[in-house]
């Protein structure tokens, strides 16, 4: 629009193993300011509830913390957790039991635990912490969340009365669980877990028959699995008075979603969390542009990924979505093309992974910058 001064809104999801949110849309903006000197440009960087959520909370404004914790495997690790201006946290799940965790995902699932993010849970309450915004994706544990349970501070005991460690193998042997031990301050905690899974806990729609064997459950120890955790989940419900297993999202992240559940949580899509946060909505106000993006893009996206919860407010703004995508499907460039106004990658040409990794934030200005062009010569 010639003559005025436009305003740009940058929301754009991480380039996994690229660039984080933040990095996509710094890169993006320089593209726009090259040709848009004045332009008014909003950065709201976004995520879905899975890797990369930590940051675009805390983009806004919030303090970053590094935590000694378990991770799947039990061995330590610092995981990295967030405080918010107002109190709140925000745990990521993928930095503490992620499936990109090479020393975890040596072991076999079914000896790996949650109980990292139980442990997590405790030092934020011990910081002052009462609200938690957990994001759900990216898990490597399929353990019915007792290891949460059991990190805050939940018992489990065999037939014999000894005690068990929270991995799928050693529920098995369930036989009797103690809640009288979780901590107390949970009564003054809400929970908000970010996902945007709704499958039950346990039958053939749930966390180890769906999502099971991505996490290196074997086929035929789906069914087997399936029925420890139903047993766990039976007399954990029991042991907290409330019934959760065939809720919407109790089979989020390995069952974590179950556990969450247990602690009476809000389940709401992960991407509509992070708008919310970084006040996406307030930046729409009176914008004439979104751009947004992720690695890549293909009919999964319009299942509430971040692009798409990004267009959809765009839209319901009266402002054009624009999507800048490291690849995009081009099967699905027709579906994509009923939401957005244009799909775009910022490949010049025929180019390796390992450059368009390298060369994201140069690649990503380059096209910004065309597109700017393209939009407001």
């Amino acid at each position: 629009m010639p003559g005025s001064t436009p305003t740009v809104v940058i929301a754009p999801d991480s380039f996994k193993g690229s660039l984080s949110a933040q990095a996509v849309a710094i890169a993006i903006a320089d593209g726009v300011r090259r040709v848009l000197p004045a332009a008014i440009v909003r950065l709201c960087p976004m995520a879905d509830g899975g890797e990369g959520t930590l940051d675009a909370m805390l983009a806004g404004g919030g303090e970053r913390r590094l935590l000694r914790v378990r991770g799947a495997s039990e061995a330590e690790r610092n995981a990295a957790v967030g405080l918010l201006s107002d109190g709140s946290a925000v745990i990521e799940t993928a930095e503490i039991v992620g499936i990109t965790d090479a020393v975890a995902m040596r072991i076999d699932v079914e000896a790996r635990s949650t109980r990292g993010m139980g442990e997590a849970i405790r030092m934020l309450l011990d910081a002052g912490a009462r609200r938690f915004f957990v994001a759900l994706g990216g898990s490597s544990t399929n353990d019915g969340g007792a290891g949460l349970l059991v990190g805050l501070g939940l018992k489990l005991f065999d037939a014999a009365g000894h005690e068990l460690e929270p991995t799928p193998e050693a529920l098995g042997a369930l036989a009797r669980i103690d809640a009288s031990g979780l901590d107390a301050r949970l009564a003054q905690a809400s929970f908000v877990a970010m996902s945007d899974v709704d499958n039950p806990l346990t039958g053939e729609h749930g966390a180890t028959a769906v999502f099971g064997p991505q996490k290196g459950v074997a086929a035929e120890r789906v069914g087997a699995l399936d029925a420890v955790l139903a047993h766990f989940a039976e007399l954990a419900e029991s042991a907290l008075g409330r019934h959760a297993r065939a809720l919407p999202g109790a089979g989020a992240a390995g069952g974590l979603g179950f556990a969450l559940h247990l602690l009476g949580a809000q389940f709401e899509p992960g991407a509509e969390v992070v708008a919310s946060q970084v006040g996406l909505d307030a930046a729409l106000d009176g914008a004439d542009w979104l751009i947004t993006g992720e690695g890549r893009s293909d009919a999964q996206t319009l299942h509430g990924k971040a692009p798409f919860i990004a267009c959809r407010h765009a839209r319901a703004a009266g402002v054009p979505a624009t999507l800048l995508s490291g690849g995009v499907d081009p099967s699905a460039l027709a579906r994509l093309g009923e939401h957005f106004s244009g799909c775009f990658s910022p490949a010049p040409g025929p180019i390796t992974l390992d450059v368009a990794i390298r060369d994201a934030a140069r690649l990503l200005a380059n096209e910004a910058e065309q597109l700017a062009r393209l939009k407001f010569a």
